[in-house]
């Protein structure tokens, strides 16, 4: 976090299309959770001939991923399918806490919050279906996407401005460290730890 309390170009850039009881919810935050259909991909499924199932995904998003988990930031990933492919993506990013096949997406939030030690206010849920609004209901911070049907976003704190699937966790992420004052840390060129490449 930035000891002097002044904000780097990137931070103040960010932090400028938000407003601030936003910001104060995301400064809080110690744990992030994201719906994976819809947010962290476009929401379309694609099968192969031989019914394999594939998804897309966005490499600043999994840069933003990457950039909360090196700042200490707990990541965790809740979704209602079942699928390898969520599995291999977040095991290239680092990240440990997924739940596959969830349909109480709010009991799930509320059991990680208990057993990483965070008041709900110091968790964050990105959703953008009906199965998310629950969870967006419990969390301190409840973030959207643009394309969620609008009594999902109405019950957000706030919108990402890209797609889902298309830049809206990597929005989120930002918001996150710059509020937190994080974000201009990583424009050192030493910033990223060994092995901390774009995702």
């Amino acid at each position: 976090m930035n000891p002097n309390n002044v904000l780097h170009p990137a931070e103040a850039l960010v932090l400028s299309k938000a407003t601030p009881a936003v910001i104060e919810r995301v400064r809080q935050l110690r744990l992030m959770a994201f719906d994976v259909d819809g947010v962290l991909t476009d929401g379309r499924l694609w099968y192969s001939a031989q019914g394999e199932q594939l998804k897309c995904f966005h490499v600043l998003d999994g840069h933003g991923l990457k950039l909360l988990l090196e700042s200490g930031i707990i990541v965790a990933l809740i979704t209602g399918r079942d699928g390898n492919v969520i599995g291999r993506r977040a095991a290239e990013l680092g990240i440990g806490l997924v739940q596959h096949g969830v349909r109480d997406k709010a009991q799930a939030l509320q059991a990680l919050a208990q057993e990483h030690g965070c008041n709900p206010s110091e968790v964050g849920y990105m959703g953008d279906d009906i199965i998310d609004v629950p969870a967006m209901q419990r969390a301190g911070f409840a973030a959207s996407v643009p394309n969620a049907p609008a009594y999902v976003t109405q019950a957000a704190h706030w919108v990402a401005p890209s797609p889902g699937g298309a830049g809206a966790v990597r929005d989120c992420c930002d918001l996150l460290l710059a509020a937190q004052g994080r974000l201009g840390a990583f424009f050192s060129p030493n910033a990223l730890r060994p092995g901390g490449t774009i995702q």
